[in-house]
């Protein structure tokens, strides 16, 4: 393998949350216990060496004034979009910069409904769109995945068109692939529901900042190429950032089509005159959509591998935990509701296990899903190794 994603990093003293931060007020790590951060999205990983030799190749000239996109900055989007997602038809226009993600569905949130609106999710839902609904004073309305017989989350096509009319909803959110179940949908699934979300006069976000994190066997479809209406229904969001852990940065863009949708996004993002990239994430991102290709193919293997290993874990010392294995991200969904039931164990218990025995995981229900946990494996495998023993010792070896 030619890149690094074996080093154990002790990313603790450098001010990064998921080293400094356990996210739950009432749990602590034993004594003498060393903590595996688990939870936040960012990886344990190393960064790509050519993202950092791109912003040293920046800072070598002694001047950080204002500056604008070059054309290289949009023409690596374009390139990196034609060659990893099959789209040919991106153009600069359509690229715009967004400080992140969820900055930019808080703009389209307000530029597409009103205060007291209603907007369609999925759930388990992305806790963070659940806080921009909430400051924006929107109102979330859930349309819960169901499993089919083989454990894989499906979108209910009947249940969405039902709460798209009951509630007068003209705007969702779409998640793909999906966090946190880690669904890449199909091709035929996105087409369905943007019919339905057609039908019902309904204009649509698409989160895609998880679309280059795909594992062997599956391929991400941009929503706005399934059909000519869902690409002028759309407003599209990417980043670098997922896909090279590259948070800590900041910087994003929108992809949108239609002429009217793209000025009124611009707009709002102009408003606040903080939406405005720095010049090292640019470099960042020249550096990676430029030189990242090899790398992120590495990646998708070893995340397999880590996921492929944690699912078949849980599946046989963990009786009555419910787990799909992710088609995409690197994210792992634990539906713990039949082994709490089981065991006598509450969820809020069994999250303190974990916490005690040193694997820093995350609440589940906060992305509305009762008696479930979320936990990041994007880190190396010797440590992935650690902390399923830990868990099997210390939390539900205990049930």
């Amino acid at each position: 393998m030619k890149y690094d994603f074996t080093t154990v990093l002790d990313r603790r003293g450098h001010d990064i949350v998921a080293a400094e931060m356990i996210p739950f007020e009432q749990a602590s790590v034993a004594e003498g216990v060393s903590a595996i951060p688990m939870w936040i999205a960012d990886m344990s990983f190393p960064t790509a060496p050519f993202i950092l030799e791109a912003m040293e190749e920046r800072l070598r000239f002694p001047n950080l004034g204002y500056f604008s996109e070059p054309d290289a900055y949009y023409q690596a989007i374009m390139d990196w979009h034609r060659t990893r997602k099959g789209v040919r038809d991106l153009t600069p226009q359509c690229i715009g910069y967004e400080n992140g993600v969820l900055g930019g569905v808080s703009s389209a949130i307000r530029v597409l409904t009103s205060p007291g609106d209603a907007v369609l999710l999925h759930s388990p839902t992305y806790v963070g769109f659940t806080h921009v609904l909430e400051d924006t004073g929107r109102k979330a309305v859930h349309s819960p995945l169901v499993r089919d017989a083989e454990g894989i989350w499906r979108m209910d096509y009947a249940d969405m068109d039902r709460k798209l009319k009951e509630n007068k909803i003209h705007l969702a959110v779409f998640c793909s692939p999906h966090n946190p179940t880690g669904r890449v949908w199909e091709e035929e699934e996105i087409r369905r529901a943007m019919e339905v979300y057609a039908e019902n006069h309904c204009l649509v976000i698409s989160d895609e900042i998880w679309s280059d994190l795909i594992m062997p066997g599956h391929r991400h479809i941009p929503t706005q190429s399934v059909s000519a209406d869902a690409k002028n229904r759309t407003i599209a969001f990417y980043a670098p950032s997922k896909t090279f852990s590259l948070a800590g940065l900041i910087g994003s863009y929108h992809v949108v089509y239609e002429e009217r949708l793209r000025d009124r996004l611009r707009r709002e993002g102009e408003l606040t005159h903080y939406n405005s990239q720095n010049v090292l994430s640019m470099a960042a991102l020249l550096g990676a959509y430029t030189r990242g290709a090899e790398w992120v193919d590495e990646l998708c293997g070893v995340l397999d591998r880590n996921l492929a290993y944690a699912v078949d874990f849980i599946r046989s010392r963990f009786s009555g935990v419910q787990v799909m294995r992710p088609q995409g991200t690197y994210m792992l969904f634990l539906d713990c509701g039949e082994w709490c039931r089981r065991s006598g164990v509450s969820i809020q218990e069994l999250q303190r296990r974990g916490v005690q025995a040193g694997v820093i995981w995350q609440n589940g229900e906060t992305f509305l899903w009762p008696d479930s946990i979320r936990m990041n494996l994007a880190l190396p495998f010797s440590l992935l190794q650690e902390a399923m023993e830990r868990l099997d010792r210390h939390a539900f070896g205990k049930g």
